[in-house]
């Protein structure tokens, strides 16, 4: 028997609901938008995260764009399906982080979004035009992380996110004056989901029946993905790119090329 699929439960705050046949196998979408290795991998895989939370005294909520890693402290070998903490890093001095150091135990509640989009999906009505996409919410509270040796774990995982095995192919160890001026946050998820959009043009049945329409408006899908150029050495630089390095780059704008092109020869309802 398979291992069971971890999800977080669906309540008011994370529950999708707006185009909800998003989260059920209909009109060429994907499912498992509850599931937790789907959602925390979309946040893995994503370059800068959005994260949201009301500074107090101030009439308006922030959102701030910031590098982050799921991952687990106490189980450093736990897997992108089970329970993870949110780690995110920042100046010492940056708003964020004296908010969460005067929140204390309590936290700060905060909102996590992460998106990608992988393809225009151009149709004949605009009103049927979309995106092919991959997007993820999270809910949580964050604590300042104040033990050293988490916040070395921390700084690894956030690191390595950047590039694998950077952390350890870098200048080591930390001088106190870096680890001094860092902040890290934990965020314990409390609730989480994604939606997603993958598939052709779906367009209404008059639209399909319209010869006019359809003899003068091009309609398809646009295939979009991140990819990654050649590096270019720091003046200073004295050694050749290293194969981990190499083979990450490379396989990056692989992976998400694939990814674009799959997404956009799904069938609709497929």
């Amino acid at each position: 028997m398979g291992r069971y699929e971890l999800e977080y439960p669906k309540d008011a705050t994370n529950l999708v609901k707006r185009h909800g046949e998003r989260a059920n196998n209909e009109r060429g979408v994907a499912t498992g938008v509850y599931a937790l290795e789907k959602i925390h991998s979309l946040i893995n895989g994503t370059q800068l995260l959005h994260v949201s939370f009301n500074p107090p005294g101030s009439p308006f909520p922030v959102t701030l764009p910031m590098i982050g890693q799921m991952g687990s402290f106490d189980r450093p070998s736990a897997s992108l399906g089970d329970p993870l903490d949110l780690y995110i890093h920042g100046y010492v001095s940056a708003r964020m982080f004296n908010v969460g150091r005067d929140a204390g135990a309590e936290g700060v509640p905060v909102c996590i979004a992460a998106s990608h989009v992988d393809g225009l999906v151009l149709a004949v009505s605009a009103f049927n035009h979309s995106y092919n996409y991959r997007s993820a919410v999270l809910f949580g509270h964050a604590y300042l992380v104040t033990d050293e040796a988490e916040k070395l774990y921390a700084m690894e995982l956030i690191t390595d996110s950047v590039v694998p095995q950077r952390w350890r192919n870098s200048r080591l160890p930390p001088t106190g004056a870096e680890l001094q001026s860092t902040s890290l946050l934990r965020i314990k998820i409390a609730s989480g989901s994604a939606k997603f959009r993958d598939g052709g043009v779906v367009d209404d049945k008059h639209d399909l029946e319209n010869e006019d329409a359809l003899n003068s408006v091009w309609t398809g899908v646009v295939p979009i993905w991140s990819t990654m150029g050649e590096p270019i050495p720091s003046g200073h630089n004295r050694v050749d790119l290293p194969k981990y390095a190499s083979e990450f780059f490379d396989e990056f704008s692989k992976d998400n090329k694939e990814l674009a092109l799959s997404a956009a020869s799904k069938q609709p309802g497929a």
